[in-house]
């Protein structure tokens, strides 16, 4: 496991501000409106409410989140990556020791403003821990673990674990908020989705004259194989090569650049790829 001052200087300090962004979320919105976010910390604060209002027990945040995650982060280190789950465990604590530590603040008495914002923020603070290489720990390492190592869809068993913490909370404390909740998880989703692409593909389909120079530029920009065919223009009846290669939306901008460096006359067509099956090469896990 080796370290890089400036890269991990930067992925300390996402880690950090992401814990901050989410603490600050639960002691305010998530609070405040008295909802669930999804996963482990969703399950923290349904213990620590059930906790106060059945039994009369103040449990801190960070004690119930870092008893949660235990069993997913030796998961982790296991079997994800060393250095991602540092990193995530970084976080995991951050973000306890934040939400213990802040005060807790009503912004407003709006549960479907709390509900939208508080879904955006948190959805903002998930993605600059996956721009860090980390996660926020709980669910996230387990659905890592079964989709990359056994291929297993991780994601029916994510959205059947907050479906049980959302019917729990809304038998004990009520279906609207509950309901709410849902909003909340959907607008946390829709942040992630708009924010980190790196999950998100892009089939590309480009006629040129120059296939072998641009499926050479593309594994070098990605390191990403490309499929040469023949093809004819319908109007000048010109034969051209045309490559088509499936990329990470992330890589998708410096291998644009890439095809107009080799072939300004190129012409490209990429698609956003809903769902893809076989080997696609994806960066390793640290």
């Amino acid at each position: 496991m080796s370290f890089n001052w400036k890269n991990d200087s930067r992925r300390i300090f996402l880690v950090v501000l992401a814990a901050f962004v989410m603490a600050m979320n639960i002691n305010t919105f998530v609070t405040a409106g008295g909802l669930y976010p999804g996963g482990v910390s969703g399950l923290t604060i349904l213990i620590q409410r059930i906790s106060l209002n059945y039994f009369h027990m103040k449990l801190p945040y960070s004690l119930v989140n870092i008893a949660l995650n235990a069993a997913p982060v030796y998961v982790g280190f296991r079997f994800v990556g060393k250095k991602f789950t540092l990193y995530s465990l970084v976080m995991i604590l951050c973000c306890s020791f934040f939400t213990d530590s802040l005060p807790v603040y009503e912004i407003t008495q709006d549960t479907l403003l709390i509900a939208i914002f508080g879904g955006i923020i948190n959805g903002l603070s998930i993605s600059l821990s996956l721009f860090a290489d980390a996660t926020s720990g709980g669910t996230d390492f387990l659905a890592i673990y079964l989709s990359d190592k056994k291929g297993i869809e991780s994601w029916n068993l994510v959205l059947g674990f907050n479906a049980v913490i959302l019917g729990i909370a809304g038998y004990f404390f009520g279906w609207d908020k509950a309901l709410y909740s849902i909003i909340f998880q959907y607008a946390s989703t829709q942040t992630l989705y708009a924010l980190y692409r790196n999950y998100q593909k892009q089939t590309l389909f480009i006629v040129t004259d120059h296939p072998q120079e641009i499926a050479k530029g593309i594994h070098e920009v990605c390191n990403h194989g490309a499929s040469i065919m023949k093809a004819e223009g319908s109007y000048e009846h010109k034969e051209h090569g045309m490559v088509y290669s499936v990329v990470s939306s992330t890589d998708a901008k410096r291998v644009r650049m890439k095809i107009k460096e080799i072939d300004p006359k190129a012409f490209v067509n990429m698609i956003r790829s809903k769902e893809i099956f076989g080997r696609f090469v994806m960066k390793p896990r640290d």
